[in-house]
């Protein structure tokens, strides 16, 4: 098993190393090939957070002890999805979301999206993550460090992933 990680590993540096030497060659890129980057990096991002949240469960259920609890993949309480609606109305946009949506994993990636835009759109994915799991000041919380952590290792692991399934 060791072994299989440290290859793991080996192989994840060794395309790292060839990704860095052919992005000189390629610095020349337009700005619509530096945001199609940023959008893997952000899915990537995402995806961790959904791992970490619910383990991919659309129906978990989370913090039955506070009341209204977190549902869905991504964990959304009560709170956000207004939030979000008020984003929307904010923007003319006549869209609304439900409690229900909660479980349908793409509207709550759409919420997730609609909140990060307008809250975070020039932030770091450590903010965005500490914040999205702590609230409007999560990224001062020394309580949302851990969940930072366990982002971090779950997103290292998809790219790792992600670098196997392109070989």
């Amino acid at each position: 098993m060791t072994n299989i990680i440290y290859g793991l590993i080996t192989l994840v540096g060794i395309s790292v190393v060839a990704y860095i030497n052919t992005s000189k060659e390629t610095q020349e890129d337009t700005k619509q090939n530096i945001v199609k980057v940023d959008t893997v990096k952000r899915d990537l991002l995402l995806e961790a957070m959904i791992v970490v949240e619910s383990n991919g469960n659309d129906s978990c259920i989370g913090d039955r002890n506070l009341g209204r609890p977190s549902v869905g993949c991504l964990q959304i309480r009560p709170i956000m999805v207004r939030e979000v609606n008020r984003i929307l109305r904010k923007q003319k946009i006549k869209k609304k979301y439900t409690l229900n949506d909660r479980y349908s994993r793409k509207k709550s990636i759409e919420m997730f999206y609609i909140w990060r835009d307008y809250h975070h759109s020039e932030d770091s994915d450590e903010v965005i993550a500490r914040c999205w799991n702590g609230g409007p000041k999560g990224w001062k919380k020394k309580s949302t460090r851990y969940y930072w952590i366990k982002v971090v290792k779950e997103r290292y692991w998809l790219k790792v992933k992600q670098e196997i399934e392109q070989l």
